[in-house]
């Protein structure tokens, strides 16, 4: 929600409905209405309890001052100030967004619950530095904006900035700081704005901001902000993130009845290409259809698998001491490698994430069989032969869910070894509020839209194909899901003993990759065959295929945050 400024300007109101049409026209909104959430706990309670600070969530705003040009895209952004708080809370910074899609944020906002007026969890700064201003900015611009750096007293943070359309300072109750003990370190996370259409690590740019600390047992919670980097990409006055001193992550998270009202909300819906061969399955599906559990030193005598991997070896680590494969006869070997898309499941791990004010949900998929990678050079498509093929393909992605009001904010898509980030405002839907996933031909690595994506191209027409499509089968994740982690309910989820099988999930190949490169090469000549030559040595072991990969557990995503 946007309301009209209340600041002064000069401009005539001509102006300011040109100025309203050049930046965020619209408001994004979820295709259907949230669903009433099972009772019990503070789960989508509006308010959760950091200990001594009560913080809310804003999502009405005011705007400041917009940029029209720079920044992702060249589209220029827009900053903000929240609205609409409610009573007995105070402002701790302003919100910042790029015109690359509709108005969809929030902003923090305080209240001290302490009762302590010696040592409060708020006070007012006790001045301004001024850190910015865009009077020098030679860009399409509406008036001038100004951002102010709250100075705090001491045993006090400044959680965010002040942004203006005028030159005077702001008044001093304008905001808040943070006492010290309920901040953690802050850092810049992705780029919102600057100048220039393309990122200057050595001019002001402005980044989204996320804790130094991420993780399930981390406490540190931005409030929606944004950072500034000048010259160099040095930090301006450093802020702070919040800090959840409870301890306790469970009063703000979903319990099992709101989990699986979550997942029936959002479980995404998956495209494979028209063309994938290797479909999704069970891990059931897997094991009563012939996969063997293999044992350094003892490789002639596999083992079948019980229903569920109740004789997995557990626990441990990633030692090569035991991997799965595919079962030895040739029929039944080609049968598991295409999955069982009918028999499939996903398998869904819930996690707290940063501090307690959001919910993570990933969403595994697991596939008998990876097939090999595909490559284009200039205008030919070229098959890899045995590159990229594994065993035992694990694939994710992952909803970011506000514990104020479960509301999906953002969605991670996991594509190979690194991934992206989205926000829910750029995400496309189905069947109500389920986002869709395009699955990668052979590969399986998730992404928002339908295309091809050149891995390792690097502005050049040859790279690793990945292709996607909407014309082959789907998948709705929400039917046959499984929930197999949730660490903060206890003993309420039992994981299935696969869970906690931390080896590999497929063989080592044993191939020879450079005579498999070598077949590949010999139909290119000069600095195509330099150029291709030089991608394969950049891609990740991953995409290569060379190693069995490991189940959802060992991934630095199950305790961490996702990579990016």
């Amino acid at each position: 929600m946007v309301e009209s400024s209340n600041r002064s300007s000069s401009y005539s109101d001509g102006i300011s409905q040109r100025r309203e049409v050049a930046g965020i026209e619209t408001t994004f909104k979820l295709p259907s209405p949230l669903p009433n959430w099972p009772q019990g706990g503070g789960f989508a309670g509006g308010t959760i309890d950091l200990g001594g600070l009560q913080a809310s969530q804003v999502t009405a705003f005011n705007k400041i001052w917009s940029a029209n040009e720079g920044g992702p895209a060249d589209v220029g952004a827009t900053f903000y100030d929240a609205v609409s708080i409610p009573d007995g809370f105070s402002v701790l910074g302003c919100y910042c967004q790029a015109h690359n899609m509709p108005l969809f944020g929030h902003i923090l906002v305080g209240k001290d619950v302490t009762n302590d007026p010696l040592n409060p969890a708020l006070k007012s700064p006790v001045d301004y530095t001024l850190v910015w201003s865009s009077v020098s900015l030679d860009i399409k611009k509406d008036g001038d904006g100004y951002i102010w750096f709250p100075n705090p007293p001491d045993g006090y943070e400044a959680i965010g900035y002040v942004v203006t359309n005028s030159s005077e300072k702001p008044d001093l109750q304008s905001v808040r700081c943070v006492r010290s003990d309920l901040t953690d370190s802050l850092e810049s996370d992705e780029w919102v704005w600057g100048p220039s259409k393309s990122l200057k690590v050595d001019g002001f740019n402005v980044y989204s901001s996320r804790p130094t600390n991420r993780g399930v047992g981390a406490m540190g919670a931005s409030i929606g902000g944004f950072v500034v980097q000048n010259a160099m990409g040095g930090s301006t006055l450093s802020l702070s993130c919040l800090k959840n001193l409870k301890g306790s992550l469970v009063d703000s998270m979903p319990n099992l009845n709101q989990i699986e009202t979550l997942i029936q909300t959002y479980s995404p819906v998956v495209h494979f290409h028209p063309n994938e061969p290797y479909l999704p399955s069970s891990v059931d599906w897997f094991f009563q259809n012939g996969a063997l559990l293999y044992h350094q030193g003892d490789e002639s005598n596999p083992s079948p698998i019980d229903l569920n991997g109740s004789n997995l070896p557990q626990g441990g680590s990633n030692d090569d001491t035991y991997w799965l494969n595919l079962p030895k006869d040739d029929s039944s070997k080609e049968r598991v490698k295409k999955g069982d898309l009918q028999d499939a499941g996903a398998y869904f791990h819930v996690k707290p994430m940063y501090g307690g004010l959001f919910t993570d949900i990933a969403i595994w998929l697991f596939y008998p069989f990876n097939g090999a990678s595909r490559a284009k050079v200039e205008f030919i498509n070229i098959s890899l032969g045995k590159i990229g093929e594994h065993v035992g393909d694990w694939e994710h992605v992952t909803l970011r869910i506000s514990n104020f009001n479960g509301e999906l904010v953002r969605m991670f898509f996991a594509e190979h070894s690194w991934g992206t980030w989205v926000s829910a405002a750029s995400l496309e839907y189905a069947n109500g509020n389920k986002p869709v996933v395009y699955s990668s031909l052979n590969g399986h690595a998730s992404y928002p839209t339908p295309g091809l994506v050149l891995l390792g191209s690097s502005g050049v027409n040859i790279g690793i194909r990945d292709d996607t499509s909407k014309d082959g089968q789907v998948m709705d994740t929400g039917v046959r899901a499984v929930v197999v982690s949730a660490d903060y309910l206890g003993s309420i989820v039992v994981p299935p003993p696969w869970l906690n099988y931390l080896r590999k999930w497929g063989p080592k190949i044993e191939y020879d990759l450079d005579k498999e490169i070598n077949k590949v090469e010999k139909f290119m000549i000069g600095k195509l065959r330099k150029a291709f030559d030089k991608l394969i040595r950049s891609i990740p072991v991953e995409v290569l295929g060379e190693e069995g990969p490991t189940g959802p557990k060992v991934k630095n995503s199950w305790t961490g945050d996702e990579m990016t």
